[in-house]
């Protein structure tokens, strides 16, 4: 009869690489708060195109609620921040590719992203709703049968629109905010589906449309987004963020920005 030696080595060779590799990459997936602190700036991903979470300003800098929270961040860590511009469609693609340290960008949290990325606690109250003009009765989804209704592909406001959209409603997908609201503006579509806070700029700027509010499809907190298995650096964001809300700086964001105290908030 042959040894089993040879083989028993052999396996053992094998299970000794697989436990080198998988340290390895848990090594290299626990890198993002070093190198931070190493190179002393943070690549934080932003929206530019969502007041009053993030837009540009008369000065042509970016501004608004998540802009102030990068900016806070970094602060407290005590390095620069690079301010890296997004859309919905690639601000999660960006923390996968390590081109985003993090991404503050109006980001709710749910299943399918908690597969491929990791949440922070949430730091800012937000809700969606169906919005559209007084003359068109929608009170409830089932009144968007057969009615046409702008929404941002890929965001929380097109997953929620469509678990309840009656299947005769026309779903017209844009791929960033200002294409959702402008295809309602110009009358492309009856209603849109976005956030209040969207929506009431909007409003106050075409105020000859009679839009209102319709429904709601969903409270949703904003969290923060980071690289997955990245703990060292969410563990290090959530210390700031539970910081904040006991001494008062996230509230007083949400006042400035939303006109409201951020109340309550998930872990």
């Amino acid at each position: 009869m042959k040894s089993l030696a040879p083989l028993t080595r052999r396996l053992s060779l094998v299970l000794a690489l697989g436990v080198l590799a998988a340290a390895s990459t848990t090594v290299q997936a626990q890198t993002a708060l070093d190198d931070i602190m190493k190179a002393k700036e943070i690549k934080i991903a932003i929206p530019t195109d969502f007041p009053p979470y993030g837009f540009v300003g008369t000065d042509l800098k970016p501004q608004g609620l998540d802009i102030e929270m990068a900016n806070y961040i970094a602060g407290k860590l005590g390095v620069k921040v690079e301010l890296l511009p997004v859309t919905t469609a690639n601000r999660i693609p960006y923390l996968q590719t390590r081109k985003a340290d993090l991404v503050i960008s109006t980001l709710g949290k749910n299943p399918d992203r908690e597969k491929v990325i990791d949440f922070t606690a949430a730091y800012s109250p937000f809700f969606i709703a169906v919005f559209g003009p007084k003359t068109i009765p929608v009170k409830v989804p089932a009144d968007l049968a057969g009615k046409s209704i702008s929404v941002t592909r890929g965001s929380v406001d097109d997953m929620e629109l469509t678990k309840v959209a009656p299947p005769s409603t026309e779903l017209r997908r844009f791929e960033d905010n200002n294409a959702t609201v402008s295809a309602y503006v110009a009358g492309q579509v009856q209603v849109l589906a976005t956030s209040a806070q969207v929506a009431g700029a909007m409003m106050a700027k075409n105020p000859q449309l009679g839009t209102e509010f319709k429904f709601v499809l969903k409270d949703s907190p904003n969290f923060i987004g980071v690289g997955k298995g990245e703990d060292k650096l969410r563990a290090k964001i959530n210390e700031i963020l539970a910081e904040a809300k006991k001494n008062g700086d996230i509230d007083k964001m949400a006042v400035r920005w939303l006109g409201r105290p951020a109340g309550d908030l998930p872990n």
